[in-house]
């Protein structure tokens, strides 16, 4: 017995230095770039659940669940340190949190009766949208000159939470992209966006839970579709390095960075697309 534990660490151990990896880098661009690090996090978990062998209908469920519980504490320490600094537009985030809280409802509702697949796809296409936008769009790009409110800006927030919660991410990835189309100078975009994956992750947290409480595909030591064990690994690497990461958003030219993280997404999204067709 004590050998078969030896042997099954040995195998798993290289898997648990992916984690902490992902939960470093994930901190890090939780600071930077204002995303929940959900972006980084989704795709390692996605392998690592398919190293563990859990069954592939609900392996993107449980990628994108548990990436979702690791923002929480990510981007609420992100949000701290960008409030230390003053960089937080709490106006925008009043008048947004309501649209994203809705979409988030209706994201969670989806996701349950979508399939893995459905959800793999949904993060390889969205990905690559990102992976594009941060390559080649100008951050001097205007869709307008000031971050709108009303229906306009509920129905954008709506949006938002809804494809956030389906992908695991925070809401910096749309976040950050939207409020700087609107004007808004990057570093404030970047704070703001930090609560905007707040309002995104508490509630499709619980929402996965409840919709995977009684699903018997789940691997051992799960809450819902959050794995427990998967959490324990991220969350602290993600907590000691997101400091950093707001440290060098204040500090750092964006450009080399924003291309380096837009070849990942693509590496990414490719292998969700190789996956799906696998």
């Amino acid at each position: 017995m004590i050998a078969d534990l030896i042997a099954a660490l040995a195998e798993l151990w290289p898997l648990a230095l992916a984690l902490l990896a992902a939960g470093v880098i994930a901190g890090l661009l939780a600071g930077l770039l204002g995303v929940g690090g959900g972006i980084v996090l989704v795709p390692v978990l996605f392998q690592a659940f398919a190293v563990l062998d859990v069954d592939e209908s609900v392996r993107m469920h449980l990628s994108v669940a548990t990436s979702l519980a690791a923002i929480i504490p990510t981007t609420l320490r992100s949000l701290m340190k960008h409030h230390e600094r003053g960089a937080v537009d709490y106006a925008i985030l009043r008048v947004w949190a309501p649209g994203i809280v809705l979409g988030v409802l209706v994201g969670a509702v989806v996701a349950d009766y979508s399939s893995g697949d459905t959800l793999t796809l949904i993060f390889a296409v969205f990905a690559l949208v990102f992976a594009l936008n941060l390559g080649f769009v100008k951050e001097s790009w205007r869709l307008g000159t000031r971050v709108p409110g009303g229906v306009q800006g509920a129905g954008l927030a709506g949006v938002m939470g809804a494809l956030s919660t389906l992908m695991g991410i925070g809401g910096g990835t749309f976040g950050v992209t939207s409020l700087t189309l609107f004007g808004v100078p990057i570093h404030r975009a970047v704070a703001t966006a930090a609560g905007f994956g707040l309002v995104i992750a508490m509630p499709g947290t619980i929402g996965y839970i409840v919709a995977g409480w009684g699903e018997p595909l789940r691997p051992a030591y799960s809450l819902g579709y959050v794995s427990l064990v998967g959490l324990a690994l991220i969350v602290p690497a993600t907590w000691v390095a997101t400091p950093l990461g707001v440290a060098l958003a204040h500090s750092l030219e964006r450009t080399t960075l924003r291309r380096i993280f837009a070849l990942f997404l693509v590496i990414a999204s490719v292998r969700m697309f190789w996956e799906l067709l696998g």
